[in-house]
């Protein structure tokens, strides 16, 4: 038997139809093959608190094995996981195709579907995971207004602390007072589509939920960088939430209603050949890896597949194509970049690094790139049980970003960007600025 995988890991389809997918003995069997694995390695320690509360478990054993661990404790790594994917994708030696087939990810997925299926998951985590539930305040004239004001008391933290289990200091997002997706006005089919080598010479944007009902502005930013490269562009049809919270929580008949509702609309655009594009690394997987591996037989949900890209993947491959424009005109000094997890297990490589260092040719770039969990992980970061675990994972992150006094900070993920600058002014080493990559972009080009 050989010691480690020398090929890149593959993913086997998600057998989540299977009704042995929701047999608990079977689980439980096999997070104990897998947990004896791990405990043996250990290599993941350094991760989310999944591991350390598995191998601590086992360290309390009378003979240190994970045989000696009561079966009931295993829910207490299972809670843990937030599906960040990076032990599967940068840690694990055992991935497939070795034989040990360790899938560790998607065992955590298996056993939250179990736990949801049996009624364990309560109406706050639902609640908290319904996205397109409560964005539907933003864009609504003065109850907006009222309703971010009244959140950020400290009497409404209070009573969300004890009625929806948020942590009364955790970041949380206000609502927009226009969403992106009200600016249809913003669709522009007048340029030429020109094809490259790499990439479609049209874009359909998936708006996100977090781009239409919180930050409108990014999605805003990512329609100027388009307008200036004269790339048609229009916002899809229509959308729902693309069902990564509801993943989280192990409730998969509520993503495969997301995926009936997203991927009819998303399969015309892949079939009339436009690049799809979401400004939020989790909606981008959702479509590159977790959907398709959930119907893994279904043609649209492959077309999509093929047709979705992170924002600056599409960029960075536009320039190689020799179509992307390189008339930066604004220095954006020191920046702090933060690669979230979502965004590095697309196996697509620091493209958005790529863009900075191209910026960097023609004007003043000193670019720092932090290569590490920020901890937020979306639900989990704001949860009071979770919330002080999810700032001590993020330590590290928010040390590198203050290093050197950056002009900028930033991250794919616009929630991690809050977490860390959060986490930032916690420990005495405010941000200066905070800015989405995709709006460092648009200073860059000296775009208003």
């Amino acid at each position: 038997m050989r010691e480690g995988n020398l090929e890149a890991p593959t993913r086997h389809p998600i057998a989540w139809k299977n009704p042995d997918f929701y047999d608990e003995g079977q689980a439980l069997a096999e997070m104990e093959r897998v947990f004896d694995i791990c405990h043996g390695c250990r290599r993941c320690v350094s991760l989310c608190q999944s591991f350390p509360n598995l191998f601590d478990l086992v360290d309390a054993t009378a003979d240190g094995e994970v045989h000696g661990v009561n079966k009931a404790d295993y829910w207490s790594v299972v809670d843990q996981c937030y599906l960040c994917d990076l032990c599967f994708m940068t840690k694990c030696p055992y991935t497939p195709p070795h034989e040990w087939n360790l899938d560790f990810p998607h065992l955590m997925l298996r056993a939250k579907a179990i736990k949801f299926s049996k009624g364990e998951v309560g109406i706050r985590q639902k609640f908290l995971a319904s996205t397109d539930t409560h964005g539907q305040f933003a864009g609504i004239p003065i109850v907006v207004d009222v309703v971010n004001q009244v959140n950020q008391t400290r009497t409404m933290r209070k009573l969300m602390d004890s009625q929806l289990h948020v942590h009364p200091e955790a970041w949380m997002p206000a609502l927009a007072p226009q969403r992106f997706r009200w600016g249809r006005a913003m669709n522009n089919t007048a340029f030429v589509a020109v094809n490259g080598q790499r990439t479609p010479g049209k874009v359909a944007i998936f708006s996100t939920c977090y781009i239409n009902y919180n930050e409108p502005g990014i999605g805003a930013d990512l329609v100027k960088l388009l307008d200036h490269n004269e790339i048609p562009y229009e916002i899809v049809d229509k959308e729902q939430c693309c069902g990564m919270p509801r993943l989280e929580l192990g409730d998969l008949k509520s993503v495969e209603r997301a995926w009936q509702a997203n991927i009819p609309v998303l399969a015309r655009y892949a079939r009339e050949g436009w690049a799809i594009v979401t400004a939020v690394p989790s909606c981008t997987l959702m479509f590159k890896q977790e959907l398709p591996l959930m119907f893994p037989d279904d043609a649209d949900t492959q077309a999509v597949k093929e047709a979705m890209f992170d924002p600056f993947e599409y960029l960075v491959a536009r320039h190689k194509d020799g179509l992307l424009k390189t008339d930066f005109k604004a220095a954006l000094g020191k920046v702090s970049y933060h690669i979230p997890c979502h965004g590095r297990v697309q196996n697509i490589g620091k493209k958005t690094e790529e863009m900075f260092k191209l910026i960097g040719q023609t004007v003043e770039v000193r670019l720092t790139t932090v290569e590490r969990c920020s901890g937020h992980a979306g639900i989990y970061g704001v949860k009071t049980a979770t919330h002080p675990v999810a700032m001590k994972i993020g330590k590290p992150v928010f040390k590198s970003m203050a290093k050197d006094e950056p002009d900028y900070i930033g991250s794919d993920c616009p929630m991690a960007g809050h977490h860390i600058a959060q986490g930032m002014a916690q420990a005495g080493t405010p941000a200066k600025a905070l800015q989405h990559p995709i709006s460092l972009v648009r200073i860059a080009y000296g775009l208003a």
